[in-house]
């Protein structure tokens, strides 16, 4: 709760913090790697540094979390902070590390703010950070004890037992643990995060989904290789696990995380998804086949075409296995693999959605917004419609609406 002195303070000065927010959080993190960066060495991702993403991601987060605050001083927004713990539990993330961030981050904003951060404000806002992260620091601790593990113990080896290629461009790992104990608890739609070594010796980890029915011993990971357009690079873990993973090796993975996961009711679901966010949706179908599911389930997807379509025959037979499912498809280069399938982006019109369903979004981030607004005037409520993003939430300050 934000004590009624600082929330006016913090209510005053929340245009000019968040105006600074973006040059606060680049010097924060140039200040903190420059000092301590051992931190770049299997915690944070220099792609998404590089970018940008990180640092508009953190900034969105304050900002939200200091209006949620303000809206409503006498509750704490935890689910606006969910996303974020999951996050911070599939890389290690210890609660000491809060204590680093603090230092840097509060350097940055007497460096950009100068006279204006007078002690009043901040005192103000320093209030807003440690609140930020109890609350963080309380959802970490509770889902590493529900995960079975130490604080930061999330890793584990696994063996690759199978590899197979989807597409031109995604590939499929089947992996098994390694040290012959039991595959961690997994709900369907979670993901793991996988930790490599660099050609320069710096680990570096990215998130996958959980692309098949996690309650079996043999899980699977399904990865798209992110090809640089203009301006980003290539994605340096997709495309090493590409060209030289193989059957029999070795990759380190974390416990599994992240606040979307099936839920065990029976009521109708709709998943939505574009490319490569497909993998969580076919993982919930798996799981639905697996448990002899009843539930109404409606699939939508949208693709560039059927042969990009990564598990594309795998959504259609699940969803056949399943009696009260069907699947629609979307592509812009439509193809005779798929007749049936519907030509351009995808269109809520003229689809009949279930009533009470809960819907699942996962794709490309203007994908999503696009499809949440499309759900929204069919009558969607907001609280039953959940998503899921790869990499930095920049979602986040959007995510009560």
């Amino acid at each position: 709760m934000l004590s009624a002195e600082y929330a006016a303070v913090v209510r005053a000065t929340l245009p000019a913090v968040s105006g600074a927010l973006d040059e606060i959080t680049t010097r924060f993190y140039a200040a903190m790697f420059r000092d301590r960066p051992e931190l770049l060495d299997g915690m944070f991702n220099r792609g998404n540094q590089a970018s940008g993403a990180q640092r508009r991601a953190l900034a969105g987060s304050i900002a939200g979390f200091a209006q949620a605050l303000l809206a409503r001083p006498d509750e704490r927004p935890d689910a606006l902070l969910a996303r974020i713990a999951h996050k911070h539990t599939a890389v290690g993330v210890t609660d000491d590390q809060y204590t680093i961030v603090h230092k840097y981050l509060f350097g940055a904003i007497a460096e950009v703010l100068g006279d204006a951060v007078t002690p009043d404000v901040a005192a103000a806002w320093d209030e807003v950070y440690w609140l930020m992260a109890g609350a963080l620091i309380a959802q970490e601790a509770r889902l590493y004890q529900e995960a079975g593990v130490a604080p930061g113990d999330v890793w584990r080896p696994w063996t690759v037992v199978e590899r197979r290629e989807e597409t031109p461009d995604v590939v499929s790992f089947l992996l098994r643990p390694a040290d012959g104990r039991a595959a961690p608890a997994a709900g369907a739609g979670q993901y793991v995060s996988v930790r490599v070594p660099m050609p320069d010796g710096v680990r570096q980890l990215r998130q996958y989904s959980l692309s098949s029915d996690p309650g079996r011993e043999v899980r699977r990971i399904t990865v798209k290789r992110v090809r640089g357009a203009a301006g980003p690079p290539d994605g340096e873990v997709s495309n090493l696990l590409h060209a030289s993973v193989r059957a029999g090796d070795e990759l380190t993975l974390s416990v599994p995380f992240g606040d979307i996961a099936l839920d065990e009711a029976d009521t109708p679901l709709v998943l939505v998804s574009a490319g490569i966010g497909c993998t969580p949706m076919v993982g919930m179908l798996d799981r639905l086949d697996a448990t002899g599911s009843t539930r109404r389930v409606l699939v939508l997807h949208a693709d560039t075409s059927p042969e990009e379509h990564a598990l594309r025959a795998e959504t259609r037979e699940l969803t056949g296995r399943l009696p009260h499912a069907e699947a629609v498809f979307w592509y812009e280069r439509p193809g005779a693999a798929e007749p049936d399938a519907r030509a351009g982006l995808l269109d809520l019109d003229g689809v009949e959605l279930p009533d009470d369903a809960t819907v699942y979004l996962c794709g490309p981030l203007p994908f999503m917004r696009a499809a949440r607004a499309g759900l929204l005037r069919r009558g969607v409520p907001a609280r039953r419609i959940r998503y899921e993003v790869f990499g930095p939430d920049l979602w986040l300050p959007d995510a009560t609406a």
